[in-house]
């Protein structure tokens, strides 16, 4: 029989440790956007997938550590799903295009049950100092200031005409935002769509050509 050494014992209650804590905060980050990151207490979760408290307190000291652990989770998530995709886009506008389309596709395909994870998080802690509020703020900062980013290289690529990027990121912000709303309070996919007209008449007016 082979003998199981004590690094390999230790590597692999690491690797389960891992998976499990990144199974916890996937469950968290989907819960939140149905229950929010308040209602995300470790009492809660730990009975929502079947662990003990006291498993869960192994990962997470406190409500706030768990509360900023899943937002960061929810950060890598729609990096895979939204961002990602985009990347290798062959123009600066088509990235742009790609970054919207992928926004509203998770929403339509329930990435997160309760749509946003984002939008979610910043309707709920809009109101409220701390690191929570201010680790939300930082991720949103870092959304507008791609887009933004994308809407200068287009500009400079001669596909977008010179105007105010803010400006127009701010209006494709409230078309997407919108339509998360709309598509989970109406419970239709019509939102979704009048968001992507609405995106596509915006680059309309924006095209330096044809």
């Amino acid at each position: 029989m082979e003998a199981v050494s004590p690094q390999r014992t230790h590597r692999k209650s690491r690797s389960d440790g891992v998976r499990s804590r990144r199974t916890i905060l996937d469950t968290a980050a989907k819960l939140a956007t149905v229950e929010g990151l308040e209602g995300l207490s470790i009492g809660r979760l730990a009975e929502h997938i079947g662990m003990s408290k006291s498993g869960l307190y192994a990962h997470f000291g406190s409500k706030e550590e768990l509360q900023l652990a899943t937002i960061e989770t929810a950060g890598g998530i729609f990096v895979e799903e939204v961002i990602a995709p985009a990347e290798h886009a062959a123009t600066p506008l088509e990235r742009l295009r790609a970054l919207c389309e992928q926004f509203l596709s998770h929403i339509e395909r329930r990435v997160f049950p309760g749509g946003c994870f984002f939008a979610s998080a910043a309707a709920e802690f809009d109101t409220h100092p701390g690191a929570v509020r201010e680790r939300i703020s930082e991720f949103q900062r870092g959304w507008t200031d791609l887009l933004a980013q994308c809407v200068r290289d287009a500009q400079a690529a001669g596909q977008l005409r010179a105007e105010d990027p803010d400006q127009l990121v701010f209006e494709l912000n409230g078309y997407l935002l919108m339509a998360n709303m709309a598509f989970l309070l109406y419970g239709t996919a019509e939102p979704i769509e009048r968001a992507r007209e609405a995106i596509t008449a915006r680059f309309a007016l924006s095209r330096t050509g044809p």
